[in-house]
């Protein structure tokens, strides 16, 4: 057995006959032997050379291979060292909005409340947001989202206000986030920018959202565009503290 080189099992070889081409194959190997602790953060993986000769294949699929763990953020390769695995990096950790998604997966227990609708005058900050002027009219939007009974998020919104295309209640559910989570032909949305951070409830959010005040919350802004480039959606969602988490996962499953 050459330096480097684990054990074999039968889970190490390459199977010809298998869909899957050779160098995923490889490379489902490489993760399972590093989740496994084979081969730790620094180490060293065998040369081209080597996982030619272990596992009979060209050098061409040991290197679509590494290009794919590389691209994976599994290994890394230094020109003229080798390639070697990556620790874990807790500063490229992404949290998903997967909760907040799973929150609308269950129509007969959730429930929007529309508690306001109308059309105001733009201050400064709508205006700025939106790219209008000021005074010009804007739809104004105020929700609450409950589930199970029980209040979990408050919304507030400004609409561009455009006469020749009515906002309609579906269109509404597209610029919530219920829209952009929903299997709906969404023909209105480009792009979007959505920023969290932490904040303390005012008296008329806590009262919705029944709880005593001082409270922690999670205020999620958004801002939505249109396929012009132009802003048709500002507002933020304050969201009970309790109701909402984020969770990732780093590193390597075995």
């Amino acid at each position: 057995m050459e330096p480097g080189t684990p054990q074999t099992t039968n889970h190490d070889v390459i199977d010809r006959n298998a869909y899957e081409p050779a160098y995923a194959q490889l490379a489902n190997i490489l993760r399972r032997l590093i989740a496994e602790g084979d081969f730790r953060p620094g180490d060293q993986l065998p040369s081209e050379a080597q996982l030619c000769r272990r596992y009979g294949i060209s050098p061409m699929t040991v290197r679509r291979t590494i290009n794919l763990l590389s691209d994976q953020g599994v290994v890394s390769t230094e020109q003229g060292r080798g390639t070697f695995v990556k620790p874990v990096e807790l500063g490229t950790a992404i949290f998903d909005l997967q909760d907040l998604q799973d929150l609308f997966t269950n129509d007969a227990a959730t429930d929007i409340k529309l508690m306001d609708v109308r059309v105001i005058s733009a201050d400064e900050r709508i205006a700025r947001k939106l790219e209008l002027e000021i005074g010009a009219p804007a739809i104004y939007i105020r929700r609450l989202f409950t589930q199970n009974g029980q209040p979990v998020f408050y919304h507030r919104a400004y609409l561009l206000y455009d006469p020749s295309r009515p906002i309609v209640e579906a269109e509404m559910d597209v610029t919530s986030l219920q829209g952009l989570f929903s299997d709906i032909d969404n023909k209105l949305l480009k792009h979007g920018q959505l920023r969290i951070e932490s904040t303390l409830m005012n008296a008329e959010e806590a009262e919705i959202l029944q709880v005593s005040l001082p409270c922690a919350a999670f205020y999620l802004e958004h801002l939505f565009y249109d396929f012009d480039d132009r802003p048709i959606s500002w507002g933020w969602f304050i969201f009970r503290s309790d109701r909402l988490h984020f969770t990732t996962h780093v590193g390597i499953d075995s």
